[in-house]
């Protein structure tokens, strides 16, 4: 009998974290009893009741496993530590607040018994906010164009992965993994799967400019080399222009002693304009050199403070 791993990561989601397990146990005893399961919670550091709920949940059910971070580690460190503690036959990953549609995963499991290595859902729209879909799509767009590796749009990480991927995955010993990248770079033969994103359940979004910028740079800079290039081609143009302007100068004022006048104006616009293209792209260089710190720092993912239903020689490490 094949096992299915379900790993669901979760930050204070005490709204849905007891509904969500009861439509994964729900969903293998009608749908799909023919496979084992085991459904995991990886908690990245809760404030609310999240936790004391997972506890009663897993006391309830033994196939039921949650881990506790012991801090907050991150929107992407944590589901991919989650991943590394599976030991089914193939991990799905999906999110907590219902925006990840379970009525996939039976789909999701034919293809993978098709064949296919990785199944992924791709968003063809979202019931939440047009505006920042739009916005993502925008952005995945322009880091596909500028990427080596041919990214994936509107790929949140919700998918199933085999377990050949997820040892992969285990031998990269990245402390700051971008799943969505690796899967395109590393993966093996995909299934994609359209969907309609629908509204949270309950509670709100815990994305804001912060962490939306974050996962931005950490796409750019490890997928693009946009940043740099920018930085040499728009300091040479701008290096080519003031030459040129400062000649002009030089010329009318040889021509003209007496009648031209430079002033001081076009000094200090020429001055603020150029300290400012520095300063911006010292910071975008700054992004790159954050990364490269983050990874030869090699930090481990995360820390874990307790772990619930977990046997020692159930396969996980």
């Amino acid at each position: 009998m094949a096992k299915i791993s379900i790993l669901i990561p979760c930050y204070n989601e005490e709204k849905n974290v007891k509904p969500i397990s009861e439509a994964i146990v729900s969903l293998f005893a009608s749908q799909l009893p023919e496979y084992d399961y085991e459904l995991i919670f990886i908690d990245n550091d809760s404030r609310d009741g999240t936790r004391p709920l997972l506890r009663e949940i897993c006391a309830k059910n033994p196939r039921i496993k949650a881990i506790f971070n012991a801090k907050n580690f991150g929107q992407f460190n944590s589901p991919f530590y989650g991943l590394l503690q599976t030991s089914g036959d193939c991990a799905i990953c999906l999110a907590c607040d219902f925006q990840d549609p379970i009525e996939l995963i039976p789909q999701y499991i034919r293809e993978w018994e098709n064949g296919y290595k990785i199944v992924i859902g791709i968003k063809t729209s979202s019931r939440e906010n047009p505006l920042m879909y739009h916005l993502r799509g925008l952005y995945y767009k322009f880091v596909r164009k500028f990427s080596d590796v041919d990214q994936i749009e509107h790929f949140t990480g919700f998918g199933l992965y085999d377990r050949t991927f997820l040892e992969v995955l285990r031998d990269l010993k990245d402390p700051t993994p971008f799943l969505r990248g690796i899967v395109a770079e590393l993966g093996f033969k995909r299934k994609e799967i359209p969907y309609d994103q629908p509204k949270r359940r309950a509670g709100k979004t815990h994305n804001n400019f912060y962490s939306l910028y974050d996962a931005a740079m950490l796409s750019i800079t490890s997928y693009t080399k946009i940043g740099l290039r920018l930085c040499t081609f728009l300091g040479l143009i701008c290096g080519t222009f003031s030459a040129l302007i400062g000649s002009a100068y030089l010329i009318l004022k040889l021509i003209r002693w007496d009648q031209f006048a430079a002033g001081m104006a076009p000094v200090l616009i020429g001055m603020f304009f150029l300290g400012a293209l520095q300063l911006f792209f010292i910071g975008f260089i700054g992004e790159y050199i954050l990364s490269i710190n983050q990874r030869v720092m090699n930090r481990p993912l995360v820390i874990e403070e307790e772990r619930i239903n977990f046997e020692e020689d159930d396969g996980t490490k």
